[in-house]
């Protein structure tokens, strides 16, 4: 899947956490670069332009938010967020500002690389316009026919209504990205996000969990961050 020219830049301050993440990446085949501060970062990506940014959000000089925006202002590259930080609020906001995921420390190698290869799969898509040009999409036995809007699960049809569907046709778009909950309301129903619209956005998830998945308790292909948003997960590795 990866090759030694696939290029990664690491900001993170805490050497130690560096290097592991280096070792990591460098025994995956992939190019290790390095970053200790926001400034460093900046010239990194000028210098040596990287597939994907793995940022630490605590860093001294900059805000990683801050980082974000910049960073979004000029180029679409793969943000995934790698921070200590557990509220609810900062990794929504991460999100809605332009990062396509969010890894809370501590993680392990095989989420680490999962997630990049999945941030890989998706810029691609987008360089290419896969995504705004294909009529089927697919993960793991689950079809979405854009064309017929007929949805499938291990070749038996599902039935949606069409709210449901869209929300699932929204999902496959972005697949493995953690998608807000004010991102889909407001690309579902157009209106901000409120209790009342958090809520039908609930009830409209569980009903799709109950037709595509075995065991809607425990899904594998609607997942939930809670207190964040919902993720179609990336089951084609």
């Amino acid at each position: 899947m990866s090759n030694n020219k696939t290029k990664v830049l690491i900001v993170e301050d805490e050497k130690p956490i560096r290097n592991f993440i280096s070792t990591i990446l460098t025994t995956n085949g992939y190019k290790a670069l390095t970053a200790k501060n926001g400034e460093e970062a900046f010239t990194m990506i000028n210098s040596h332009m990287p597939e994907v940014i793995l940022l630490d959000l605590g860093l001294p000089d900059i805000d990683g938010i801050r980082v974000i925006e910049q960073v979004r202002e000029r180029s679409s590259i793969p943000i995934i967020v790698i921070s200590a930080r557990t509220f609810e609020r900062e990794k929504v906001e991460a999100l809605d500002i332009g990062a396509d995921d969010y890894i809370t420390k501590p993680f392990g190698s095989s989420e680490l690389m999962a997630r990049i290869r999945t941030a890989l799969r998706h810029s691609h898509k987008i360089l290419t316009k896969d995504l705004g040009g294909r009529t089927v999409f697919s993960t793991n036995n689950l079809k979405i026919d854009f064309e017929s809007r007929r949805v499938t699960v291990e070749g038996r049809e599902v039935h949606l209504t069409q709210i449901e569907y869209r929300l699932l046709a929204i999902l496959a778009k972005y697949v493995g990205r953690v998608l807000t909950y004010d991102f889909i309301i407001q690309n579902i129903w157009g209106t901000t996000s409120d209790r009342n619209s958090q809520q039908l956005l609930r009830v409209n998830m569980a009903n799709i969990r109950r037709k595509i998945e075995k065991n809607p308790g425990s899904p594998k292909y609607l997942l939930t961050e809670i207190g964040v948003g919902y993720r179609l997960a990336d089951l084609d590795e």
